[in-house]
């Protein structure tokens, strides 16, 4: 399967069905994180809950971005416990690729950033116009992990001439 989302699609499958389905691990790559919050209109929450009840469950959380996420993020991560044990966070100014994966079985690959107006949270009129694709298909799933996996063991590293700029060096 390999299907085509846009806007709030991506939103609804990606975070409201794909992430929450996670039993065993989820890989997360952004350029921009914030603190985006998800539910219905009665009860929304920051998506680190989401992330939190995983971790919880025994899920193992990895977040690759490019550089620190604002106060509001931090802010709630604190609230999370749990999130300073079991998510593993890599920051890499290089990164720019947008990709979930979830359980090495599903695959997300898109425009959209790790916020609300990039996912397709926030209303019709204040979102950003992003599309993606959600994929089950063993080559996209596969390739989406490799390029994930040489990115978080620092493969680039050496070679990337952005060390400088690099708060947090992976290798």
């Amino acid at each position: 399967m390999v299907e085509f989302v846009k806007n709030r699609g991506i939103y609804e499958q990606v975070i409201m069905e794909m992430v929450p389905s996670a039993t065993e691990f989820v890989w997360i790559a952004t350029a921009d994180i914030k603190d985006m919050h998800v539910g219905s209109r009665a009860s929304f929450r920051p998506f680190l809950a989401v992330l939190s009840e995983l971790v919880e469950e025994g899920v193992s959380i990895r977040l690759l971005h490019a550089k620190e996420p604002g106060e509001n993020f931090r802010r709630d991560f604190d609230r999370y416990p749990a999130l300073l044990a079991g998510l593993e966070r890599n920051i890499c100014p290089r990164v720019h690729l947008k990709s979930i994966v979830v359980d090495g079985r599903i695959a997300y690959l898109g425009s959209a950033n790790l916020t609300g107006a990039g996912m397709g949270a926030k209303g019709k009129d204040r979102r950003n116009f992003e599309s993606g694709i959600v994929s089950d298909e063993p080559s996209i799933v596969s390739g989406t992990m490799e390029q994930f996996d040489e990115i978080w063991m620092g493969a680039q590293c050496d070679t990337c001439q952005r060390r400088d700029y690099c708060a947090d060096p992976i290798a």
